[in-house]
């Protein structure tokens, strides 16, 4: 494990050169990984494990979309493909990524095969963390580990595909075994992460919930609506108003931050831009830092939690989030991003 200093900050990071990949499927070549639900993580990690060289199945519910998906990416019902009863007898290691609802809903079948030795997976701290209003409590003679890539599923397996990697978390709530340490350092290096770095269960939900309620959906999407909206008000076109909103963010500035820093694209910007950029950033941020502040004290004193659990034990839960999206869907800074993207070179 090395450390690494992150500004005055030293963390434990370990990466693929201190840990490849023959260290990891040495490590795990007795072990019988079951990924249980194929939705947002389950088909990433699954195919990256499979491709990897370990021994992995899917445990799905019959008769579902996820099933004919999982069929539909080469997994074989009786071979690698088992309902979740089977899939959890079978396994030595359960990663469980079912969603948060999912996973209270079948929490009964999952403990029941948790026998003594075996290692239960999260990648989400949300089912342990919030243990009392999720029910979601191992017993104490298994692993509890967790690693959490840092985007989708799918971004996690294009990486993968391109012979890069997404980073992730990674987390030992229980060490039963005395093998948690290698277990989830395996795993994470065998879903193709591409660093790996060190927390725990709750700083990860904190993060999480924090993250996704904030920039990197929640926000975002506000932040998108609410310049789209002025510009279209003040006469600017839809197109226009898409443009200096979402395209050039997500097609030239963000990729080009991503490579070499948000310094970088100051330094590399108009006098103009600069400008402007600098005077204007402080004062977005001292609006909103109070409403981050006000969100991450909802996340950890369990409200966002409690909220999520109560929505989706509703019966009509489905109809209204399908009501929700088509109204993103048809308003009009989403509908001329559809008309934008077609007019991408190569999309036509």
């Amino acid at each position: 494990m090395a450390k690494i200093k992150f500004g005055s900050v030293e963390e434990n990071v370990v990466t693929r050169e201190e840990f490849p990949l023959a260290k990891a499927q040495d490590t795990l070549k007795d072990e019988v990984i079951a990924v249980i639900g194929y939705g947002v993580q389950g088909p990433g990690q699954s195919l990256n494990l499979r491709d990897n060289g370990f021994n992995v199945i899917v445990g799905q519910r019959k008769n579902s979309k996820s099933w004919d998906h999982a069929l539909a990416d080469g997994w074989i019902e009786g071979k690698n493909l088992f309902d979740l009863e089977a899939a959890c007898e079978k396994a030595t290691i359960i990663q469980y990524l079912l969603s948060d609802a999912g996973q209270i809903q079948c929490w009964p079948i999952v403990k029941k095969h948790l026998s003594k030795g075996k290692a239960l997976y999260f990648s989400h701290g949300f089912g342990i963390t919030y243990k009392e209003q999720t029910g979601i409590i191992p017993p104490a003679d298994v692993d509890v580990i967790l690693v959490a890539p840092k985007g989708s599923g799918t971004s996690l397996r294009r990486l993968f595909l391109q012979g890069k990697g997404l980073n992730s978390s990674y987390a030992i709530f229980q060490d039963a075994t005395g093998k948690a340490k290698d277990r989830v350092i395996s795993l994470g290096i065998g879903v193709g992460s591409g660093y790996l770095f060190e927390t725990n269960f709750q700083k990860e939900v904190f993060s999480d919930l924090t993250g996704e309620r904030g920039i990197l959906m929640g926000a975002l999407a506000g932040l998108f609506e609410a310049q789209f909206n002025v510009l279209r008000k003040n006469g600017h076109s839809p197109s226009e108003a898409f443009n200096e909103t979402v395209e050039e963010l997500t097609q030239s500035l963000m990729p080009l931050v991503a490579e070499n820093g948000m310094d970088w694209m100051y330094a590399n910007t108009s006098t103009t831009a600069q400008r402007g950029a600098l005077d204007w950033r402080h004062r977005f941020r001292d609006i909103v830092t109070p409403l981050f502040e006000e969100l991450y004290q909802s996340v950890a004193t369990g409200k966002e939690a409690e909220i999520v659990i109560r929505a989706n034990k509703k019966p009509d839960y489905r109809e209204n989030l399908s009501k929700e999206l088509k109204e993103i869907h048809d308003s009009e800074l989403w509908q001329a991003g559809a008309q934008v993207r077609k007019l991408r070179p190569g999309n036509k």
